[in-house]
């Protein structure tokens, strides 16, 4: 197995980087990848910094396997869902550093997680699904009515609206947007302030505040998978 993250652990915070040398396609090798890190963070109990390749957060699921549909195609899914469930109920803070484009899944990553920082230029961030002939998941759709503002929900989702780093702020897929030059610095400042948090006392409060979105997406992901099994019996 190719090796497709690389942790770097400090005194306050892990940041975990997605590198593919391509466009950080979310595939079985790199879901695994990044559990094995996250892994690692929660037994540290430190805040968690997530980014990817300079101009590549992430494409989204890999579309090689997407294709293939049947077992494969549902439990790439699946690796997605639970990805997105452990992150909204993850026992630290979850930082997105977003490098560049975050599309599809790489764009469901950032409404699950904590605080997310963008960077300026010519990037594009949003849930492309439709314009690509792919539903938007139950899940994903949870998601976005969780995390998005209302006035940006419909577009985002429905007509597949993709937003520069300053609109993806409005919309409420990131915190802040940044320039290039200080994209990991910014988020390593945020890294160091949250750590300061009681962590007892945050992973109590986020477990009130949480708990409802993470049955939320359990329950829409078994939706997702109970559908695509029915389509594969027909």
């Amino acid at each position: 197995m190719a090796n497709l993250i690389e942790v770097r652990e400090e005194q306050d915070y892990y940041v975990i980087k997605m590198d593919d040398s391509k466009a950080n396609a979310l595939s079985f090798d790199m879901f695994e990848q990044l559990n094995t890190a996250l892994d690692r963070a929660t037994k540290a109990e430190k805040v968690v910094i997530i980014t990817g390749r300079a101009g590549k957060f992430s494409a989204g699921f890999d579309l090689k396997i997407m294709a293939q549909g049947g077992e494969k195609m549902s439990n790439l899914l699946e690796a997605g869902g639970l990805l997105a469930q452990r992150l909204i109920t993850f026992r630290t803070p979850v930082i997105i550093a977003a490098s560049g484009h975050a599309m599809a899944m790489g764009a469901m990553m950032l409404l699950s997680v904590d605080y997310r920082v963008g960077i300026k230029g010519n990037y594009k961030i949003g849930l492309n699904e439709v314009s690509i002939g792919m539903p938007l998941p139950h899940f994903g759709v949870e998601l976005t009515k969780a995390r998005l503002n209302k006035n940006h929900a419909l577009k985002a989702v429905d007509l597949a609206q993709l937003y520069d780093a300053q609109g993806a702020v409005s919309a409420g897929y990131l915190d802040e947007s940044v320039d290039e030059s200080t994209l990991l610095s910014r988020a390593e400042t945020v890294a160091t302030q949250l750590a300061r948090l009681d962590m007892n006392a945050y992973r109590i409060t986020k477990s009130r505040t949480k708990a409802g979105l993470g049955d939320d997406i359990a329950a829409a992901l078994q939706k997702d998978l109970s559908q695509l099994a029915e389509i594969a019996l027909n």
